[in-house]
C-alpha cells in the first residue's frame, strides 16, 4: 500500500510517486552525424533524489557517471518541479520576499480543480545545467506518468546547448523508468538516453 510521504505539501501530492532517493543504470545513445550508421553509446549508473521541504515545489537533484574503467562523472542536473498555476499573493518571492495572506489551495477539492481536461495535472519543471545552461519544461502528470516538453531554455555564450527537449518518466512495477529526446541544432528530435531506477530510500 502506497503511503503520502511525511509532511508533502496538498500541492505536491500529484508528485507523491517520485518522491525519495532512486538508483539504477542506464543506456546513453546518440549519433554524432546524421550520416553516421551506428550510434555512441554508453552505459551509466545514476543516483536522483527527489524532495521536498514543505514549499510548493519539489527539488531534483540527479547525478551520474560511466559504468567502465573510466568511471567518467557526467553533468548533473538540478531542478524544481511545480505544478503550472497563476502566482497568488501567499507565494514568497521574487528573490526573498515573503508571501501574504491565504493559500487558495486548502482542501482536496481545491487540488481537483485545477486537473486539466486529460483528468491529470499541468506541471512546470525548471533545470539548470553546470555547463552553463538552463531549461523550462511545460508538461502533465496523471497517475505515475510524467510528460515533458522544452518551452525555452538560455545558456551562457559558449555552452553546448541543443534545440528542443522530452522527457518521460513513469512508474512500472515499482520501478521509475525515464526516457529523454533531444533536438540538436538543425537536427530532429531523436532518443537521447535512458534509465531504469530503483527506489533506495
Amino acid at each position: 500500500m502506497f503511503v503520502l510521504p511525511e509532511g508533502l505539501p496538498l500541492e505536491l501530492t500529484p508528485f507523491a510517486f517520485l518522491v525519495g532517493k532512486w538508483e539504477g543504470t542506464g543506456v546513453i545513445s546518440y549519433k554524432l552525424n546524421e550520416s553516421d550508421e551506428t550510434p555512441v553509446e554508453y552505459e551509466f549508473k545514476q543516483r536522483v533524489e527527489f524532495a521536498h521541504d514543505g514549499s510548493n515545489a519539489m527539488t531534483y537533484v540527479s547525478s551520474a557517471e560511466l559504468i567502465d574503467e573510466s568511471g567518467t562523472i557526467l553533468p548533473s542536473e538540478i531542478g524544481y518541479w511545480r505544478m503550472a498555476r497563476p502566482s497568488e499573493s501567499s507565494d514568497h518571492g521574487p528573490g526573498l520576499m515573503v508571501g501574504t495572506g491565504d493559500k487558495s489551495l486548502k482542501t482536496h477539492e481545491d487540488l481537483e480543480k485545477l486537473r486539466n481536461k486529460e483528468g491529470g495535472f499541468d506541471i512546470q519543471v525548471s533545470m539548470l545545467h553546470p555547463g552553463g545552461a538552463a531549461e523550462l519544461y511545460n508538461g502533465k502528470i496523471k497517475g505515475a506518468r510524467v510528460d515533458l516538453a522544452s518551452a525555452s531554455g538560455i545558456a551562457f555564450e559558449g555552452s553546448k546547448t541543443y534545440r528542443h527537449s522530452t522527457r518521460l518518466y513513469g512508474l512500472v512495477e515499482n520501478a521509475l523508468l525515464w526516457v529523454w529526446e533531444i533536438a540538436l541544432p538543425g537536427a530532429d528530435l531523436k532518443p537521447h538516453a535512458s534509465a531504469r531506477l530503483e527506489r533506495v530510500g
